[in-house]
């Protein structure tokens, strides 16, 4: 677009200057925008074309009782319901002692992709008899990798079709999430297979299908915990169950369940400055590891015992890339008090049992629509324009007069008239 070009290269003023000058923003949608940046500029040497801090709030979620010690935990989500849920469902699950996890490994992977090659067999035995001399030109390629305890693991060959073939290379990248470290190790060692076995390597890149770092939540409760109004305990178990039921044998359902467990994980990876895309991505894929996609959670009915159980990969990271650089990020790891990414990982899989909990336990009682439009209504009122003195009055209007913006904007103005005549 004309007056555009090279953006990348302006100040942040000549920015916004270009921004009004073109009429994409009026001048009072500009001082939005300045009214999000600080003299740091942060987010300037962060991204390209930077042009402001998107906000999205914060909150914290409690009774979150991991392996015996309690966590206060941050989340960082726009949707009002998530963590008011998350805390329910870890009020529920702490009654009974609390969630218990295991990590099985903590092990990044990454692919060289190798086209048009001969023949597969030769190949991978070739390779797999260079495996030592790979895994140390991996390792030589970020030697403080090893320093630190980590590095290169183990290799393996897998055929993807004819001509196209996968090298898979297993790091331990200790406490990073290891993106750039990985990459660095992968491209070493497909320079070396181009190289030297005269291969054709179509990419090298790291897989966010972390099937060698996964981690597990599970809880188990008295079916009497959970009682509520109308229903028993054990009628609210058996709901659950088959509700959790539905969701393996049906991917339609599926494809919500696993949402409602990752609004509570994305918004912790959020809050940890860790990327929530590739925890995404990686949990999808495992969800359909078996060829249907699946539902994340499993609830069972065992002794009396409402029992959950989540598995999923969780490659996230206790320092490197933006979680070295964004302040609040340090402010959040302070709050979780965490010592290490492995102990990230079991909270972040308990904050995903504890969230479905909380969503299956709404959907088979009052149904998802009573928590949830009671936040999205005070959601309402700030939309309409209240203020902080005055979402209670709106919200008590609400209730009566309809739960809609046409309804809230009439609540405003309805009380900002009744304090003038007061004021006169």
């Amino acid at each position: 677009m004309k007056g555009l070009e090279k953006f990348y290269r302006k100040t942040l003023q000549e920015r916004w200057d270009v921004l009004q000058d073109r009429k994409i923003l009026t001048s009072e949608q500009i001082k939005c925008l300045k009214g999000t940046t600080d003299t740091t500029e942060l987010g300037n040497s962060m991204i390209e074309n930077f042009i402001a801090n998107y906000s999205i709030p914060e909150g914290v979620s409690f009774h979150y009782l991991i392996d015996g010690r309690d966590y206060i935990v941050p989340m960082v989500t726009e949707e009002p319901s998530v963590i008011a849920a998350s805390s329910h469902g870890a009020g529920l699950i702490r009654k009974a002692g609390g969630f218990k996890t295991k990590i099985k490994q903590r092990l990044m992977l990454g692919q060289i992709i190798l086209e048009d090659f001969q023949d597969f067999q030769e190949l991978r035995e070739k390779i797999e008899h260079e495996q030592a001399l790979l895994l140390r030109i991996a390792n030589e390629a970020h030697y403080s990798l090893i320093k630190r305890g980590g590095g290169a693991r183990w290799i393996r060959c897998r055929k993807l079709a004819d001509d196209l073939m996968s090298i898979d290379l297993a790091v331990d990248v200790q406490e990073a999430m290891g993106a750039n470290m990985l990459n660095t190790m992968l491209e070493a060692v497909a320079t070396y297979v181009r190289t030297e076995f005269s291969q054709n390597v179509l990419m090298s890149i790291l897989s966010n299908y972390a099937t060698e770092c996964l981690a597990v939540a599970e809880c188990s409760m008295p079916l009497s915990i959970l009682k509520k109004e109308n229903f028993t305990g054990e009628e609210i178990g058996h709901k659950i169950v088959q509700a959790s039921r539905v969701a393996q044998l049906d991917p339609y359902r599926a494809a919500t369940h696993n949402k409602g467990i990752m609004n509570g994980i994305d918004a912790v990876v959020l809050a940890t400055g860790n990327d929530w895309r590739a925890i995404e991505s990686g949990a999808h894929a495992f969800a359909a590891r078996d060829g249907l996609y699946r539902g994340l959670s499993q609830w069972t009915i065992v002794g009396g015992q409402l029992k959950g159980r989540i598995e999923l990969p969780l490659p996230v990271g206790s320092v490197g890339g933006s979680i070295g650089i964004l302040p609040l990020v340090k402010v959040n790891q302070k709050i979780l008090n965490v010592k290490s990414a492995e102990e990230l990982e079991r909270i972040i899989a308990c904050v995903g049992l504890g969230q479905n909990l909380a969503a299956l336990y709404a959907l088979v009682s009052e149904g998802i629509q009573k928590g949830h439009m009671r936040l999205q209504t005070k959601s309402l009122a700030i939309a309409a324009g209240a203020k902080a003195d005055e979402i209670q009055q709106v919200l008590s209007v609400m209730e009566t007069e309809g739960k809609n913006l046409a309804a809230a904007k009439a609540a405003i103005k309805e009380i900002r008239r009744n304090k003038q005549h007061e004021r006169n």
